[in-house]
């Protein structure tokens, strides 16, 4: 997590700024943040996302929809007995899986127990009433999702989202793979709100930053 006056704070509050930015002509409500693989920045770029919508008096909810790697209750120090394959799979509420951040106006649902059907879960009728009754209760709701060259999930969340924020690391990410995943967003009708370049090293700082558009 950041410091409110941090340079990557800074960055982050820009990035908030052009998403809401990107999208004046529709309500921009849920998003989903993934990358094209691994170790991208992916998880660290969702957090501090829901930290700062957080902090412009938005009731945030993240949700942990990274059913195969979950990272977002270790980020956050919460307990991830309960989550949402627990949800999913009718065996819970949403509002008993939900647990509170010390982050003001931001709450955390976590993966829950990993599943066997990851995919299956959420691209299942129950993912798309857990939204439908999370834009109820909540003004923003962001969703870490898995790399999308990995696994399908991100894709199948992407038709229930208003747009997604793809990750790439600079240094790490190849051109090719950040083309394909674009590709197999855009293939999937999701609607891209712009890419965030984590790991710029500018004057040996960590810098965030954002390209709207395709």
């Amino acid at each position: 997590m950041t410091t409110p006056k941090s340079p990557i704070a800074e960055q982050f509050r820009t990035i908030r700024t052009n998403i809401q930015f990107s999208n004046v002509d529709d309500e921009l409500q849920t998003m989903i943040v993934t990358s094209s693989g691994p170790a991208e920045g992916k998880s660290t770029t969702t957090a501090n996302l829901a930290v700062v919508f957080a902090q412009q008096g938005k009731r945030v909810l993240l949700i942990d929809a990274d059913l195969r790697k979950p990272t977002v209750h270790y980020t956050f120090r919460t307990e991830n007995h309960i989550g949402l394959s627990n949800v999913l799979t009718r065996q819970t509420s949403l509002e008993e899986a939900v647990t509170v951040t010390a982050q003001d106006k931001l709450w955390v649902l976590p993966s829950g127990p990993i599943p066997p059907n990851p995919s299956e879960l959420l691209g299942s009728k129950g993912m798309n009433n857990l939204l439908e009754q999370a834009k109820r209760e909540y003004d923003v709701i962001i969703l870490d999702t898995p790399p999308v060259l990995a696994v399908t999930d991100a894709q199948v969340l992407s038709n229930l989202a208003d747009g997604v924020v793809l990750v790439v690391s600079s240094g790490k990410t190849e051109t090719d793979a950040a083309k394909k995943a674009k590709e197999l967003l855009e293939s999937a009708k999701s609607k891209i709100l712009g890419v965030v370049l984590n790991n710029k090293k500018v004057q040996d700082s960590q810098y965030y930053y954002y390209y709207g558009g395709k």
